[in-house]
């Protein structure tokens, strides 16, 4: 069995809203087009997750409706299918399309293509480093099931409150070091494994996102989950991403994954630029002998890819135990520019200041994946 959107959009045809007399999609009332996830593996159901909307939070036939349409769905496409369905109301409108966000003026996506490579940590110090030259800064936690900023940052007891912005109750961001950020780490036990299926996933993803105060911000950084995955295609379909960086390091199997990572968004349905890659771990450098360079993991094999792809190399970070035990210690390396790691960092938001301004003079504005 295979599913697609219109199947799903054909069983919410099945189902009639009771305040109209006409079926959801007579209605007008699915707010965006159905997501549908296949399997990970054999065995497991597919997902399917849909947004209805209601004219008010009030509404007498909100649950008997959902309810029908969850039965719908499973008619329709079997009783083993997970729905998720969601509502939003008319009465208080969530922002869409170039709405959202409009005072971000660049989202940065930092993604990697396998898991291990430091992309937490290139993404923390990149926004320390752009707001200690100046910009205004967010930082979105998009690791859903391994949150890390609040740990990076020291802020794992913060729990972010809510604030009246403009009629709708929106959520307060944590700030630290001159950043705005939100995880879902703030709202979980850092002890607990998040055991949450895909649309209740990219439904929290969202939340972070559209029913925040995110305010005016130069640079709005996404910390993605290693690999290809649900919470990616959500940040294509939600957001109008300016651009995506590349973390590696020069090892072999990380560089056949980042290939991917950079494919990903190549796509020509995605078509975000690639910004740049950065090389993490380039090489070894003890603190007892700061002059020696120990390339453990292989020697430029981020900047031959960069080259290959050509997209530009915009930093080489070097393995160092202080990068570690500052991150763990909750303050990130850039937050010092008397380190050479510190330093590298600064050059880092400094070349992304570059080609982003770069990207913006030369390319038109990214456009929102449309769902498929």
């Amino acid at each position: 069995m295979t599913l697609y959107p219109k199947i799903i959009m054909d069983a919410l045809a099945t189902v009639t809203y009771a305040g109209t007399k006409k079926n959801l999609v007579e209605s007008g009332m699915v707010a965006d087009q159905p997501t549908v996830a296949a399997p990970s593996q054999e065995g497991e159901p597919w997902h399917v997750t849909v947004v209805l909307e209601f004219p008010r939070e009030t509404d007498p036939f909100l649950k008997s409706t959902v309810k029908a349409a969850e039965a719908a769905i499973k008619y329709h496409c079997g009783k083993d299918v997970e729905v998720t369905i969601q509502t939003e109301f008319k009465s208080k409108p969530r922002p869409k399309g170039d709405q959202l966000l409009a005072g971000v003026k660049n989202i940065i996506a930092v993604s990697s293509g396998k898991g291990g490579v430091g992309k937490s940590t290139v993404s923390a110090n990149l926004a320390i480093a752009l707001a200690r030259l100046g910009y205004k800064v967010g930082l979105l936690d998009c690791d859903i099931f391994g949150p890390s900023m609040p740990k990076m940052f020291h802020v794992e007891d913060e729990r972010p409150y809510a604030v009246k912005v403009d009629g709708r109750d929106l959520i307060c961001p944590i700030e630290a070091y001159g950043i705005k950020m939100l995880s879902i780490g703030f709202f979980v036990s850092p002890d607990t494994a998040t055991l949450w299926r895909g649309g209740m996933a990219t439904s929290a993803l969202k939340q972070l996102i559209a029913d925040a105060d995110w305010g005016e911000l130069d640079y709005f950084i996404l910390d993605t989950p290693p690999g290809t995955s649900d919470i990616h295609l959500t940040l294509l379909q939600t957001l109008a991403i300016t651009g995506a960086i590349i973390v590696s390091t020069p090892q072999q199997v990380a560089l056949a994954d980042a290939r991917k990572g950079i494919d990903m968004y190549r796509n020509e349905k995605v078509n975000v630029p690639i910004l740049g890659l950065i090389e993490n771990m380039a090489w070894f450098t003890p603190a007892e002998l700061p002059e020696n360079k120990y390339y453990i993991f292989g020697k430029e094999g981020c900047k031959k890819l960069a080259e290959e792809m050509n997209v530009p190399l915009l930093a080489q970070i070097p393995l160092v135990q202080s990068i570690c035990e500052s991150g763990d210690a909750g303050e990130p390396a850039a937050t010092s520019s008397e380190t050479a790691t510190g330093l590298a960092f600064i050059n880092l938001a400094q070349a992304v200041v570059t080609v982003v301004n770069r990207r913006n003079r030369e390319l038109p504005k990214t456009n929102i994946v449309g769902v498929k």
